[in-house]
């Protein structure tokens, strides 16, 4: 890469997977609101592939704590915590981001597992994710408190991916997003109905955010979103930014 050199990455050889690329451009954009020593938070980090562009901008002395549930997929998330150790810190942790701590029925969208997740409130028929598999959940903001304290008061940025399971994932961390007021990425899942990208926007929006359609990963910040707007894109990330 240009400016971060010589970066390894395992890609996962599962045949619905899509080849990944860390780009230098994904890691500038971050670069544009994360700082060396800062920390930030993966929820639902599968492979790695958001997780290593996020450790290259905060760096050696910052810290990325990643989570993925899923069994089949984590030790490829471990593997990428381990190949660029001089340049990153991450943590791969085996859970999902639940309210109670406890085993979880997750569903996915082929038998082998590639994606999927806890599509509360949303029809199997409409999720198209049809195979189970038991994974497990812990309170992430009490994991905070009891493991790593010490990490807390310099959360700068906490991403979520959990297909449509977003708004319950951010609910249990409004404690800690008031106290480290951190900027947010969450994901609007193309199956979710208004009323549940209501919540998901009201929530953020509650605690004093401003919300932004994201273009992709290298423009964070476009279209200023108000609830009229929720409905206007199928399937999309909001990038969130404390008033």
């Amino acid at each position: 890469m240009p400016a971060d050199g010589n970066i390894q990455y395992a890609q996962w050889l599962h045949p619905r997977e899509s080849a990944k690329t860390i780009r230098q451009e994904s890691v500038d954009a971050l670069r544009e609101f994360l700082s060396p020593d800062d920390v930030a938070i993966d929820i639902g980090a599968h492979t790695g592939d958001s997780t290593l562009p996020m450790a290259l901008a905060v760096g050696a002395s910052g810290t990325v704590l990643a989570l993925e549930p899923n069994p089949y997929v984590f030790p490829i998330l471990e593997k990428n915590s381990q190949l660029n150790a001089s340049k990153t810190r991450i943590v791969p942790l085996m859970f999902a981001a639940t309210p109670e701590g406890g085993e979880f029925e997750f569903e996915y969208s082929d038998s082998g597992f590639c994606n999927g997740g806890l599509h509360e409130g949303i029809s199997r028929w409409k999720h198209g994710h049809a195979f189970a598999l038991r994974v497990r959940g812990r309170n992430l903001a009490a994991v905070l408190a009891r493991e790593y304290a010490d990490l807390v008061p310099r959360i700068r940025y906490i991403k979520v991916d959990a297909e449509g399971y977003d708004a319950t994932v951010l609910s249990t961390l409004t404690g800690v997003i008031a106290q480290t007021r951190p900027f947010l990425r969450a994901e609007v899942f193309k199956a979710s109905t208004a009323p549940q990208r209501e919540r998901l926007f009201r929530l953020i929006a509650d605690l004093d955010y401003a919300i932004h359609h994201m273009d992709d990963d290298t423009h964070y910040l476009g279209q200023r979103i108000e609830p009229r707007d929720l409905m206007n894109w199928p399937h999309y990330d909001i990038f969130c930014v404390p008033r």
